[in-house]
């Protein structure tokens, strides 16, 4: 009883009614006909009181709270959470529910009104995009109850507060391999590409899907089997495909709420998915000044969860990388013939220049694909009108670093690197596009 005491508290609406007796008592004192109704009021307002404090109060029930959280959130994506509230009151009462959401969201206001009826479970669904990896601690879910009377209010404290990981991008990640195993990659802006290659083998015949290429149906099998059927090739298989990420402080720089890292991590889960849905085996490198992580490129079972682990890992330390490192590393340890990923920033000529010698050395052994990025926000500058001599300076250095970014990616080409200029927000699907267009090439 005492801990329900300690959870009660008056509402607006009895302050409300204090206030008014008030007035009406001092009204009454140069009106004595005022009196009476002033102590007739104060009586209402005192029994009508006691009354809802007895509902809430001396009857024992309450409100069950329950929150479903999924075990380990996805990084830039939408997290279903769900908060369930079961009114065991014989009566029906009106809630207010707040969340103690992760500090992470920076969300101090989540607050929701529902009436709920005696023995009714009221669902209270809502999502969460983290921007960040790492533990997000949920704290526990206040419910304040009140009657229809509404003079009393009644807090209920829900004991499950909780800790859950947040990953990289498992949710795109099973979004791509669905529509990937379904043969309907298309719906996410990925290209269907053609075999150029000799080297393609025959696999099966199956029924037709939407979106096969027409050239592929087997008229002999169709004439059998009533229904259209087509010839299924497979690719070269077991090939190396390694996400090499830089953590140096280049890829810190954020974009919508999330650093260049975080996109490069959730693009290097969903690529190493998709290279093993294709029979092509998984690695990663990371490093900065020294080279932080390395995971051998395979396929077995359990291997993508090792990858996602390591991603999850995975922090900056803001220090210049090591392009030297990171070549003795790939010339020591990746033996065989294998497509490298190189994510990283550059942001001018001089930062490329650095490093060329270094991306020059991997690409005479491997095939190398550098992805960097295009910074939107400029692109939306250089897009502006401009009408003052300010705006016209930012207008022209805009449209210079636009320029610089081109030249970059011309100069990787020259030196025998495939390069990749994608927005953020564009990676993963430009990403995919890129190996699928380098696995109907053939090039690795």
């Amino acid at each position: 009883m005492l801990k329900i005491l300690k959870n009660i508290r008056f509402s607006n609406r009895f302050f409300i009614g204090l206030l008014t007796v008030v007035m009406l008592f001092i009204l009454s004192y140069p009106f004595a006909w005022i009196y009476f109704p002033a102590q007739l009021a104060l009586l209402v307002l005192i029994a009508m009181t006691i009354t809802d404090a007895g509902w809430l109060i001396l009857s024992r029930q309450s409100i069950v709270i329950g929150r479903k959280v999924p075990a380990r959130l996805s990084l830039g994506d939408d997290n279903p959470v769900s908060l369930s509230l079961l009114n065991t009151f014989p009566f029906k009462v009106r809630v207010e529910v707040i969340e103690e959401l992760p500090v992470e969201f920076q969300k101090r206001d989540f607050s929701v009104s529902h009436q709920i009826a005696p023995g009714e479970e009221k669902i209270v669904d809502y999502l969460l995009r983290p921007l960040t990896r790492g533990e997000y601690g949920f704290g526990q879910t206040n419910v304040f109850v009140s009657t229809r009377l509404g003079f009393i209010i009644r807090a209920i404290h829900g004991n499950n507060a909780r800790s859950v990981p947040v990953f990289p991008s498992f949710i795109s990640m099973r979004r791509f391999e669905l529509l990937g195993i379904s043969n309907r990659l298309e719906e996410m802006g990925i290209k269907r590409t053609h075999r150029i290659g000799q080297h393609s083998e025959f696999d099966q015949v199956r029924e037709y899907v939407r979106g096969d290429d027409t050239r592929t149906v087997n008229w002999k099998a169709t004439a059998r089997k009533s229904t259209l059927m087509v010839n299924q090739y497979q690719d070269q298989r077991s090939q190396q495909v390694i996400s090499v990420i830089d953590m140096g402080r280049v890829m810190e720089m954020p974009f919508e709420g999330m650093s260049l890292l975080d996109y490069a991590i959730n693009a290097s889960l969903i690529i190493s998915n998709m290279a093993m849905i294709k029979h092509d085996r998984a690695g990663l490198i990371t490093f900065s000044d020294q080279v932080h992580s390395l995971i051998p490129a395979e396929r077995k079972g359990g291997h993508l969860q090792r990858i996602m682990q390591g991603l999850y890992n995975q922090q900056t330390d803001f220090k210049e990388s090591s392009y030297e490192k990171l070549y003795l590393t790939i010339a020591q340890r990746v033996k065989q013939r294998s497509l490298l990923i190189l994510y990283t920033n550059f942001e001018g000529l001089p930062s490329l220049d650095r490093q060329l010698p270094f991306l020059r050395k991997i690409a005479a052994q491997h095939l190398l694909l550098v992805v960097f990025f295009e910074n939107t926000e400029v692109r939306r500058l250089a897009e502006q009108d401009s009408r003052s001599t300010e705006e016209i300076y930012v207008h022209v250095l805009a449209r210079k670093f636009i320029h610089d970014k081109k030249v970059i990616a011309n100069k990787l080409k020259h030196a025998g690197i495939m390069p990749l200029l994608t927005p953020p927000e564009g990676l993963s699907v430009n990403l995919i596009n890129k190996y699928l267009e380098i696995k109907a090439r053939e090039m690795i």
